[in-house]
């Protein structure tokens, strides 16, 4: 692995992780800034491919879906459809009439690049309980007043590690066992990716999923974690095979050059966007009804 692309993983991680930690505005800022950067970078390729889509609209209404999710998280749902409606209103009344294509990738920026990336601030949120152990920062920062003691965390904060632990396992999983022993092409639409990395990859987050389980206490934690493991491990890799076909699409090989070794704010973000609702609902819908049990 180039030592570029190390020491940015390195680096993007620990950022990353503090920011989670901290939870309140200081993660809603930086997933705001990652939908802003990434929008553009998906708008770009739209462009690419000569369509002309309300981009600086869509910007707009994404970051207010977000406003929405940290303030409001019980209405985000609702705010989602009447955003998407105030694009097509805006698309009625420009001097160029706009096209199916216009209309249609504003909608998918909404909802791929704004919607789905609120979902992370809601699970970061969790029950809104306020912990005993921790430091209580301005903007509702959280840090913990002593780390032996993670059990004693915002439940919120250790769902939302559990899932980006997961991701992380599938990608690393996926890329060394993938070099080491990939020979199985696993799509055409992303030629360096293996069928046998991608298993090893599924398997990593499978893995994680159960300790974590485990140390959570979920109910049936051996088959609630691995369930979430394999869904995490399979959306992630979903995900990943969606950006990379349109960046196929518009002829491009990274969405952006933001990231040294990486490429652009979507080729390292394209696991998390299906993967933050898939984990919400899991956690808000299964394991209750599990507990009931």
């Amino acid at each position: 692995m180039p030592t570029q692309r190390i020491i940015s993983a390195v680096i993007g991680i620990a950022l990353a992780f503090s920011l989670l930690i901290l939870g309140g505005w200081y993660f809603s800022a930086a997933i705001a800034l990652v939908i802003y950067l990434g929008l553009r970078e998906y708008f770009q390729m739209v462009r690419a491919k000569g369509i002309a889509p309300a981009a600086k609209t869509t910007m707009v209404l994404s970051l207010m879906l977000l406003l929405s999710a940290t303030v409001t998280p019980h209405l985000t749902d609702a705010f989602f459809p009447l955003t998407g409606a105030l694009i097509c209103f805006y698309l009625l009344f420009q001097p160029k009439m706009a096209t199916i294509a216009d209309i249609s990738t504003s909608l998918l920026g909404l909802f791929y690049g704004g919607y789905l990336p609120s979902y992370w601030v809601r699970l970061r949120l969790g029950d809104g309980a306020v912990n005993p152990m921790g430091l209580h920062l301005p903007l509702n920062g959280f840090w913990p007043e002593s780390w032996a003691h993670p059990e004693k965390f915002p439940a919120g904060l250790l769902v939302t590690i559990l899932a980006f632990a997961c991701i992380w396992a599938a990608d690393i999983g996926a890329y060394i066992m993938g070099k080491w022993l990939g020979r199985t092409r696993l799509s055409d639409i992303s030629p360096k990716k293996t069928v046998e990395g991608s298993l090893w990859g599924v398997g990593g987050s499978l893995l994680v999923g159960v300790l974590g389980a485990w140390y959570l206490q979920w109910p049936y934690w051996e088959i609630t974690g691995a369930l979430l493991g394999l869904l995490i491990g399979i959306v992630s890799l979903l995900g990943d095979l969606t950006e990379s076909m349109m960046k196929r699409d518009a002829g491009v090989k990274d969405s952006g050059q933001l990231i040294p070794g990486h490429g652009g704010i979507l080729d390292r973000t394209d696991s998390y966007v299906f993967t933050a609702p898939l984990v919400y609902y899991f956690v808000v819908l299964l394991l209750p009804v599990l507990n009931n049990l």
